[in-house]
């Protein structure tokens, strides 16, 4: 897990060392244990190191081969190296280090765009081909790497975060109208390839783009979850395979060359990890999770139920109980390290809960993913029984924060669309084919869009922020295959999840399989008062929003007159999104 960085030049001339060179001081937190930098031709590339896997120096980046004519930066880890390793040994490939960096540069030597579907892993990676002066830009299935880039005539950048592009320079830094409109509709998730910059785009999950000298690219999308049923099992088959998907998951996020722990939220996905890793032996393991203060009668907290499995399987945990006078700056620093502005409140509690986990160990196992691509949430549900062609309008109603309608009367008219770009996108993406049911196509759209652009965004900013790697089993692409092709029916049953339910009886206590749903609580964000609410106020009311002029001026008003009234589709607190896309773009200097 690192931070990577580069520019390439396609106009002839030598690339600005000093641009990328600009951009490691942003990622430092998502690498501080080395830095390097590289330029030939067109050339360069920069990297900041966390050292998981071979700590010597001969696992550094940018990582060079003379004999294969490749250089390469890379952010992530590939989960089955030790494999592939050895079976480009026997192919005749030599290596120097035990890094799985230098088995993605021999395996694409080998194998070309296509030694990506070889990868059990998270990653985003640039190889140059020196010879040819050919880029290679990739990225893991499920998008839990980030790769952000910026174009103009004479070249591209690209970097792990937003920020960093904008440090080196030259990047437009006008809002993106359709990105907003998705901001403001889809519950902050803006797709890939937009930002909500116009001069800032991301590769798609899935994806490898080939960049040939003269600028020109090629796609690659290599993966797509097939929503239809091929496999005819029984429900206790389906329980089974799951299980055997599950466990081959969390071992596979045990390879490291340091310890590795879980964050253990009290809920049914993160418990199931840690009971699966007791299972096959693990002893010691090291647990944390975190709790606020209570705030519009809300509790902040679900200790009992990590305190009940930590009990259980004999973890070493570590309770995190945040304070008010931590809360407030920790907000503005969680927004800091956002690349992109996400709303979702639990921001704020996996940026602290990352800070203090940092102080103990690198890498973690986190439950996240399992609700998208097993119907865990509540808009599920409604779905089941839907005609196939009214799909999208059925999404539309239970997810979107807002309609279309509505958002024309709260943007301000020079940023209103004459065109319903969020429910085109939708309805474009549930008419592929490939979903066999409403709620086929809903798990499709929120495992390769939604999940990508918020909660796995959200927890690679957050713990990226203080140099922590999580490693999200639930997002293993075997255990998605088998997720998507199992029947809707197994998946909604027991008010969701169902299947998971069943087949953790007897492995995770059933007082944490049958209590009621939680969610990351942080109350403070969800009910705005006092100093924070004083600076959501402040901050639509700067002079760079007011020459923004992004919302009407009677809607914020309204909105601030009674803050914690208007509440999104999905319950959150409409100001606060508001506020925070403008405390962001404030903060990154918009």
């Amino acid at each position: 897990m690192c931070g990577i960085g580069g520019e390439f030049r396609y106009d002839g001339t030598a690339p600005d060392p000093g641009a990328v060179r600009r951009m490691l001081p942003c990622l430092e937190s998502r690498g501080p244990d080395g830095e390097g930098l590289w330029a030939e031709g067109p050339v360069a590339l920069g990297h900041r190191r966390l050292a998981i896997i071979d700590l010597s120096d001969d696992g550094a980046q940018p990582m060079v081969d003379d004999e294969l004519g490749l250089a390469m930066v890379f952010n992530g880890c590939v989960y089955n190296y030790k494999q592939l390793r050895t079976e480009l040994q026997e192919a005749g490939y030599r290596f120097r280090s035990t890094s799985d960096t230098e088995v993605i540069m021999k395996a694409y030597h080998r194998w070309g765009v296509r030694c990506v579907e070889r990868f059990y892993g998270m990653f985003a990676f640039a190889i140059v081909e020196r010879e040819s002066g050919t880029l290679v830009l990739g990225r893991d299935r499920l998008g839990i790497k980030p790769l952000y880039y910026a174009e103009t005539a004479q070249g591209l950048r690209f970097a792990s975060t937003l920020p960093a592009l904008l440090a080196a320079g030259g990047v437009d830094t006008e809002l993106d109208p359709v990105a907003l409109h998705h901001y403001m509709t889809f519950h902050s998730v803006v797709p890939a390839p937009m930002t909500i910059l116009r001069g800032v785009r991301k590769l798609p999950p899935a994806t490898v783009r080939v960049i040939s000298p003269d600028g020109r690219g090629a796609d690659t999308v290599y993966w797509q979850p097939s929503h239809s049923r091929s496999a005819i099992m029984t429900p206790e088959e389906w329980q089974g395979a799951l299980m055997d998907k599950l466990r081959a998951a969390v071992a596979r996020r045990m390879v490291a060359d340091v310890p590795v722990g879980v964050l253990l939220s009290g809920g049914l996905d993160s418990s199931l990890i840690v009971a699966l890793l007791a299972e096959q032996g693990q002893t010691g393991l090291t647990t944390f999770s975190i709790g606020f203060e209570s705030a519009g009668g809300e509790s902040g907290d679900e200790f009992y139920y990590s305190d009940l499995m930590a009990k259980r399987f004999g973890t070493r945990h570590h309770k995190i109980k945040i304070g008010a006078e931590r809360f407030l700056p920790a907000v503005h620093d969680s927004i800091g390290a956002m690349s992109e502005p996400m709303v979702s409140h639990d921001c704020v509690a996996f940026f602290l809960l990352s800070q203090e986990v940092a102080k103990h160990i690198k890498v973690v196992q986190s439950g996240q993913g399992a609700d998208e691509i097993l119907a865990g949430y509540d808009w599920y549900p409604p779905l089941a029984g839907v005609d196939r062609a009214d799909a999208a309008e059925a999404y539309a109603r239970v997810f979107f924060d807002r309609r279309h309608d509505a958002l024309r009367d709260q943007l301000s008219p020079e940023w209103t669309l004459d065109r319903d770009a969020s429910f085109e996108f939708v309805a474009a993406h549930f008419g592929a084919p490939g979903a066999e049911t409403a709620l086929d196509a809903a798990l499709r759209q929120d495992s390769t869009v939604m999940l990508v652009d918020d909660p796995v965004k959200r927890v690679d900013n957050m713990t990226m922020a203080w140099g922590l790697e999580a490693r999200v089993p639930f997002l293993d692409h075997e255990v998605v295959e088998l997720a998507a092709a199992m029947p809707p029916e197994l998946k909604l049953a027991s008010g969701g999840k169902g299947i998971l339910k069943a087949a953790s009886r007897g492995v995770v206590p059933d007082e944490v399989i049958d209590r009621p749903k939680g969610y990351f609580p942080v109350p403070a964000i969800r009910h705005l008062s006092g100093p924070l609410l004083d600076d959501v106020r402040d901050a639509l009311s700067a002079p760079a929003a007011r020459q923004r002029g992004l919302f009407r001026k009677e809607y914020v008003t309204d909105l601030l007159d009674a803050p914690n009234e208007s509440r999104t589709t999905l319950g959150s607190n409409a100001l606060w999104q508001l506020g925070l896309l403008e405390l962001w773009l404030q903060r990154i200097g918009v």
